[in-house]
């Protein structure tokens, strides 16, 4: 294996990084991928995971882009209940309708780390972790650390942000960007840095909520510096709980 890699460096070859999707959850999730502007989407876009089922898929170690899982979708509409890319199993470079948990890479990024994180900055649907596969915990839990959180924030969701399903129950859980797209919830314009964008003046605050119970997840736009984890491996699990 040592000596393939430097083969492959001199070569110019570009290294490889492998994602493993674990479901862990109780019902099939589709999954989506969407790349940067640029760069390809991996699996053109989305593949099917049933409960208990593990895929993997590899990438260049310079991609950079976003996984999220899909509910309550339909084999035959190919509509999903949450997460839906347009009613199609492989999304093909369309981006997850809100609200919905974001998994984000970007690799071999400033000084060489791998950056990666749980968004629910455009709100949530389903729990979702990132963590590296051969590399433990480092100096600080942010250092190869697990990213995300376990917790179903479905059934607590504030009533106002509660996103309900075909069949009526709740399906997901909008983020106030996402629900009110006002400038003091998205963080923009005269609410556009880390000291005018203060949740605690939120009337409906869903950055609290979210991080109150998944701690190890962006819960806003400025929420970097308790969200953000870097490592350098060559494989990170992805798991939906």
């Amino acid at each position: 294996m040592f000596k393939f890699a430097v083969v492959a460096v001199l070569l110019g070859v570009a290294q490889c990084k492998e994602f493993i999707f674990v479901n862990q959850h109780s019902d099939t999730i589709w999954v989506g991928t969407l790349g940067n502007a640029g760069l390809a989407a991996p699996s053109n876009g989305g593949f099917s995971l049933a409960a208990g089922e593990q895929k993997s898929i590899s990438t260049d170690d310079s991609w950079a882009g976003r996984f999220w899982g899909r509910t309550g979708c339909n084999s035959g509409t190919q509509h999903c209940d949450s997460g839906d890319c347009g009613n199609k199993l492989e999304c093909a470079g369309a981006g997850g309708i809100p609200p919905v948990t974001l998994i984000e890479f970007t690799l071999n990024g400033w000084q060489g780390l791998d950056y990666y994180d749980v968004s629910l900055v455009d709100g949530f649907n389903v729990a979702a972790q990132a963590q590296p596969v051969n590399k433990g915990v480092g100096s600080s839990q942010y250092d190869c650390g697990t990213a995300g959180c376990t917790a179903n924030l479905d059934p607590g969701c504030p009533e106002q942000l509660k996103v309900y399903g075909s069949s009526g129950s709740v399906v997901a859980c909008s983020s106030s960007c996402t629900k009110y797209a006002t400038d003091q919830y998205c963080c923009r314009n005269a609410y556009g840095t880390p000291a005018t964008c203060n949740i605690n003046d939120w009337a409906v605050n869903s950055a609290s909520y979210f991080k109150a119970n998944c701690p190890g997840a962006y819960s806003y736009a400025y929420d970097d510096t308790t969200s953000t984890y870097t490592c350098t491996d060559s494989a990170y699990r992805i798991t939906f709980h």
